[in-house]
């Protein structure tokens, strides 16, 4: 959940004011990862690591930073000192969303192993062991703590390590894989030392860490990899050599965003990988595990306008309005109107072992499940498949049945959620076929599918979903569209969905026009404690979504009801005072879901109707109604959660909260 960000200058001179501004805004771009401290540490002119951290958001830290270490360059006078340039360097920063230890400037990293910080760590994720090697390390005479937090141990035991074992202080890699394997749990470490100048190593395990490279002399994009299962003698010296009087910048990172304004050579670390990096600007990378014998240099196609908010106040709203675009995205090559063919290229491999399959699982969280709920109709009636949707979390703890002629759909827009990426180790070890749907190019969940589907969708940094949960819901449409195209009786239904598909990018921008509406709407709602959304059929997800982003941003208790379910319970909870929203728009259950609206308004329930353009069956004059374009059943959700995005955004915008980085939350969940 947190944000790492170190950069490694060689042969390439920078000044600490140079080096501070580069983490900071390293740190600006992962800030939707977490955001309850930040934390940096770069060299003082004696080499020795200064640790500069803060409780709050990078605003905080970069106003510490210009007056506790660009200011002291100053003299008295105001006149500039003599700056002293790094010619090589390691800088680190992190931005942290808590989990040991309340939000505090103590708990905040980097965090030392004693008070002249001899080994200093950044870290994101968890260590589940940390109980008890804090006890051993006590027992051991290190009594002195700084925080409440696992993170601290690393440090620790790479000083018990230095203190006790000879053998260890001549490697920096050797003395930090000691320490790793003494370590339970997720995490994604940057590590430096003051006894290894101009040296770093980062470790990945079940947490995302990525590397860029910026240097003269790479002359290829294929690095060679060394396991450590080969013995300690076999760990290399160089996979890549820096020769004299070249440069090189490298740039580590948990997401790619943070890099992509400085290179687009990029490196993905794998789990159990260690990257070595040397004091001559020369790095190895090293596997703890037998796998892969090389790594490759990727090419990331990816602007920075693209993690910029443009014109508009907040991430959420530009996102909300992009929608138009990345279902278009989505489709793209994929939807062929003409010949009213789908094409999945990532799919097309497999679709036969999914059609012969034993039931279609569904596995994700939050608004990935969601999306799973909104098409869960429509695959079952196209596939004719038994369809499972389960929350990845649920399905670990009960420890579900899996069958190797099971297809197992993994959802994350990030690809890194944890308990999702635990659910498909799960199911990858009981041999059924693992596809993934995601987001992000290079995530875990990419790597370890066997097949799947990217969105197209863009940087999402917003952490309230918006564009994704719209990309996910078309993606997986047009998989039921490809496995339904084989079933004559289908072939009409299929047509008509295809046809809907291209005026689908319209259809969003003609909701988009009701934005105004929705602003007026948020006023009603700003003051509310509670508010209940019902529907029925394709509708049940959209009421669920919406609740979620209600809940997220305007921190407002929200509910979505399945409308059939009204008389066993939720009625209880009706009257005058009750805010609800009644999603109503024509499809099957269209008259069952007037019923409900009867049901609320005999108990002087007073819902807002959402419903279809040109239905005559509600009166406004006795219900306020909000009426929607009209797309068909199954890609309706789209537009209807687009006006309740909104309202979320306003009601929050309204309350004066934050929309982009909402209390408690981050954008990719990597912890359990």
């Amino acid at each position: 959940m947190c944000g790492i960000f170190g950069y490694l200058n060689y042969g390439a001179p920078r000044s600490r004011e140079y080096l501070c501004n580069i983490l900071i805004t390293g740190l600006r771009r992962l800030e939707y990862r977490g955001y309850d401290s930040a934390g940096l540490c770069v060299d003082s002119v004696d080499r020795t690591p200064a640790i500069f951290k803060i409780k709050g958001n990078v605003d905080n830290l970069e106003a510490l930073v210009k007056t506790d270490a660009i200011q002291p360059m100053v003299d008295a006078q105001g006149k500039g000192k003599e700056e002293v340039m790094f010619d090589n360097h390691v800088g680190i920063a992190h931005t942290r969303w808590s989990t040991h230890g309340e939000p505090a400037t103590r708990n905040s990293h980097p965090h030392s192993s004693d008070p002249t910080n001899q080994f200093v760590v950044i870290h994101n994720g968890i260590i589940s062991n940390y109980a008890p090697l804090k006890l051993f390390l006590t027992g051991k005479g290190y009594t002195e703590w700084s925080s409440e937090t696992d993170t601290e141990v690393i440090v620790k035991l790479a000083k018990y390590f230095w203190d006790t074992n000879e053998a260890l202080r001549t490697d920096l890699v050797k003395l930090t894989m000691e320490v790793v394997h003494h370590l339970e749990g997720a995490y994604a470490i940057l590590l430096k030392s003051s006894f290894f100048p101009g040296q770093a190593v980062a470790v990945r395990k079940s947490s995302p860490l990525v590397m860029g490279i910026n240097a003269d002399t790479l002359a290829s994009d294929i690095i060679r990899v060394s396991t450590t299962e080969d013995g300690a003698d076999s760990i290399p010296s160089a996979t890549f050599c820096l020769e004299k009087g070249h440069r090189a910048e490298y740039y580590l990172a948990s997401d790619v965003h943070a890099i992509i304004e400085h290179t687009k050579k990029v490196v993905y670390l794998e789990d159990d990988d260690i990257v070595h990096i040397q004091a001559d600007g020369s790095f190895y990378l090293l596997r703890d595990k037998a796998g892969n014998a090389t790594s490759s240099v990727q090419t990331i196609d990816m602007e920075l306008d693209a993690i910029s908010k443009g014109v508009y106040p907040h991430y959420m709203l530009k996102e909300i309005y992009e929608q138009a675009d990345t279902v278009f995205a989505c489709m793209r090559g994929r939807v062929n109107h003409a010949t009213k063919e789908v094409t999945l290229g990532g799919i097309v491999p497999h679709l036969s072992s999914i059609r012969r399959c034993r039931r279609l699982v569904f596995i994700a969280c939050g608004t990935s499940y969601h999306s799973a709920i909104a098409v869960r109709q429509l695959l079952e009636e196209l596939s004719a498949l038994p369809v499972c949707v389960e929350l990845a979390s649920d399905f670990l703890d009960r420890q579900t049945p899996i069958f190797r002629d099971d297809t197992c759909f993994f959802i994350s827009q990030s690809g890194e959620t944890a308990d999702t990426l635990q659910a498909l180790a799960y199911c990858k070890a009981r041999s059924a076929l693992i596809v993934g749907i995601t987001n992000t190019p290079g995530s875990t969940l990419s790597r370890e599918s066997q097949c799947g589907i990217y969105l197209n969708a863009g940087a999402e940094i917003g952490v309230a979903s918006t564009k994704a949960y719209t990309s996910q819901i078309i993606a997986l449409v047009m998989l039921s569209l490809m496995l339904g195209a084989d079933r004559r009786s289908c072939q009409t239904r299929i047509e008509n969905i295809i046809d809907e598909l291209a005026n689908l990018p319209n259809m969003v921008r003609e909701t988009l026009k009701l934005d105004a509406e929705i602003k007026q709407l948020a006023t009603q709602y700003s003051s509310s404690r509670s508010l209940l959304l019902m529907g029925r059929g394709y509708q049940y997800a959209t009421c669920l979504e919406a609740a979620l982003k209600i809940k997220e941003i305007s921190y407002m208790h929200s509910e979505g009801i399945l409308a059939g379910e009204l008389k066993h319970g939720p009625l209880a909870l009706i009257d005058e005072h009750m805010p609800i929203i009644m999603i109503a728009t024509k499809d099957s259950t269209h008259t069952k879901t007037q019923n409900a609206v009867h049901q609320v308004t005999a108990r002087k329930g007073a819902p807002l109707i959402m419903c279809s353009r040109g239905d005559t069956t509600f009166d406004s004059s006795k219900a306020p109604l909000l009426r929607m374009p009209v797309t068909v059943d199954c890609l309706q959700g789209i537009l209807n959660i687009i006006p309740l995005q909104l309202l979320s955004y306003h009601i929050a915008v309204q309350q004066g909260y934050n929309v982009d980085q909402p209390r408690n939350l981050a954008k990719s969940v990597t912890v359990e």
